[in-house]
C-alpha cells in the first residue's frame, strides 16, 4: 500500500478535518460529530432539506455535492461503510427548517437499514422525511430486477435536480417527484482496469490481470457483468453506450446529460477520448446533448477506470439541471438554453 496517510483507523477522521480546516465558509459539523456534515450556509427557513450519507473513498461523492442550489447535509461514514442512524438523525435536524427533509442515497443495504432508522428517529422529533433511492447501475441487475441496482455516480443527476428544485421553494412531495424522476431517466455502467486499497485493509480485496479489465465492477469492487481482455477507447463505448441507450427510450425533443467520470486514477486526457466517442454515437443515433459533465465525481478510491451515465432529459428536468450550483467540490453556472 502506498498513500499518503498518517495511521490506517485515522484515516477518515483527518480527511474530514482537512476539508474543514480548507473550507469554514461553505461547510461544517453538528452535534461534535466529524462524520456530520452540513452546510455552514444559512439554510432559507421553509425550504426543503436535502441531506445524503454514504461511506467515505469516493469523493466527491457524497459530501462533495454540499453547497448552493445541492445538498444541505451528509452522514459520512467509514470507507465503503455507511453511516449511522444517529449520525443521519443529526444531520437530518440540523438541516430541517420546516418544509420536511428527503433523503438521497444510494440502493446499498447498510445505507437503507440506517436511513429507514433515521426517518423512524426524525418522526419523534416531528420532523417530515421522504426518501428516494439512487440505482442506476446497469451492470449490477438486469431490468426485470431492477430495484436491486446499485447507486453510483448517476446519484449526481438526482442531487442536481433535487437540489434545483428545493432552492426554488418546491414542497417535499414536488421534490422527492423530480429526484424519482431523475433517477428513473439515469443509467450508469463501470469499466475497471485495476482494484483499489481500503487503508484498514492495506492489500487489493480484489484483482484484475493485466490484460483485462471488467465490465460493469461497482464502486466497491463487486463483481461486473464480465471479465475480457483490455480493448480500445472506441470499442469499449462502442459496447457499453448501446446497453444505457437500449433502457432510455428517447423521444423527439428529449436531450442527453452525459457525465463521464473518473473512478480515481484515470487522466482527465483519457476522459474525454473516451467522451469523444461518446458524442459521435449519440449524434449518428440523432440524440441531442444537452450537457457533459466530464471528470471525477464519484470515485472508488483509486481504482484505475470510468463510469458512463446517461441521463435522458425532457424540458422540465432539464430546466432544473441547467441551474446554478456551488460547492466546495462543484461549481456550475446557469446553462444557457
Amino acid at each position: 500500500m502506498k498513500k499518503f496517510i498518517n495511521t490506517p483507523a485515522d484515516y477518515v477522521l483527518e480527511m474530514l478535518a482537512g476539508i474543514y480546516y480548507a473550507h469554514p465558509r461553505q461547510l461544517t459539523y453538528v452535534n461534535d460529530d466529524l462524520h456530520c456534515l452540513v452546510t455552514a450556509q444559512a439554510v432559507k427557513p421553509g425550504k426543503v432539506g436535502l441531506v445524503t450519507g454514504g461511506g467515505s473513498g469516493h469523493l466527491p461523492l457524497f459530501l462533495g455535492y454540499v453547497g448552493d442550489g445541492l445538498l444541505d447535509g451528509c452522514a459520512v461514514g467509514d470507507v465503503f461503510q455507511s453511516p449511522s442512524a444517529e449520525q443521519i438523525l443529526n444531520v437530518t435536524k440540523a438541516v430541517d427548517q420546516g418544509a420536511g427533509v428527503l433523503y438521497l442515497f444510494g440502493n446499498y443495504s447498510g445505507d437503507i437499514l440506517n436511513f429507514d432508522m433515521a426517518a423512524e428517529l426524525a418522526d419523534f422529533e416531528d420532523i417530515q422525511t421522504a426518501k428516494v433511492i439512487g440505482a442506476d447501475d446497469v451492470g449490477s441487475a438486469p431490468l426485470e430486477r431492477q430495484s436491486k441496482r446499485r447507486g453510483v455516480a448517476g446519484i449526481f443527476f438526482m442531487y442536481k435536480i433535487a437540489g434545483a428544485a428545493a432552492a426554488r421553494g418546491l414542497p417535499l412531495h414536488e421534490v422527492g417527484r423530480l429526484a424519482n424522476l431523475a433517477g428513473a431517466a439515469t443509467k450508469t455502467l463501470g469499466v475497471a482496469l485495476s482494484p483499489c486499497i481500503i487503508p484498514e485493509v492495506g492489500s487489493p480485496a480484489f484483482s484484475v490481470a493485466e490484460d483485462e479489465m471488467e465490465i460493469g465492477m461497482g464502486i466497491h469492487g463487486e463483481p461486473g457483468i464480465l471479465t475480457q481482455s483490455r480493448d480500445s477507447a472506441d470499442r469499449i463505448i462502442d459496447r457499453i453506450l448501446p446497453m444505457l441507450l437500449d433502457e432510455l427510450t428517447f423521444q423527439p425533443g428529449d436531450r442527453a446529460a452525459v457525465l463521464l467520470n473518473g473512478l480515481g486514477a484515470t487522466p482527465q486526457d483519457e476522459l474525454y477520448i473516451l467522451y469523444r466517442r461518446v458524442h459521435q454515437l449519440l449524434a449518428e443515433r440523432r440524440i441531442p446533448v444537452f450537457h457533459v459533465y466530464c471528470g471525477e465525481y464519484a470515485t472508488a478510491m483509486e481504482m484505475t477506470g470510468f463510469s458512463l451515465s446517461v441521463c435522458k432529459l425532457d424540458d422540465e428536468l432539464a430546466g432544473y439541471l441547467a441551474q446554478p450550483a456551488h460547492t466546495p467540490f462543484f461549481t456550475q453556472l446557469p446553462l444557457a438554453p
